[in-house]
């Protein structure tokens, strides 16, 4: 029986690989907090995330690395599975 494709050796390696990249959010463009590990990061809306461009629920690859994208925590979380970044949000209506 498989377990969770996320807890296997391949995706931790694209994980590793990616946050060794030290890239900024691809949704928001700032700094991400790549020193916040283990089970803090689990919670901390600005710690690194694997985000998917194309998301796993619309036929994204879990382990292609064309795919994989750097993202906070909070940014992953409030994108969803919408395909894309979103529009920066400006602090008034024009």
């Amino acid at each position: 029986m498989a377990g969770n494709p996320r807890n296997g050796r391949p995706y931790r390696a694209l994980c590793r690989w990616q946050r060794e990249l030290g890239l900024p959010c691809w949704l928001c463009g700032h700094n991400i907090r790549y020193d916040i590990t283990g089970l803090l990061a689990g919670r901390h809306r600005d710690a690194f995330t694997l985000d998917h461009l194309i998301p796993l629920s619309r036929g994204g690859d879990l382990l292609d690395p064309a795919n994989a994208r750097s993202a906070h925590r909070r940014c992953n979380s409030a994108r969803g599975n919408r395909v894309g970044p979103q529009p920066l949000k400006t602090s008034r209506r024009w």
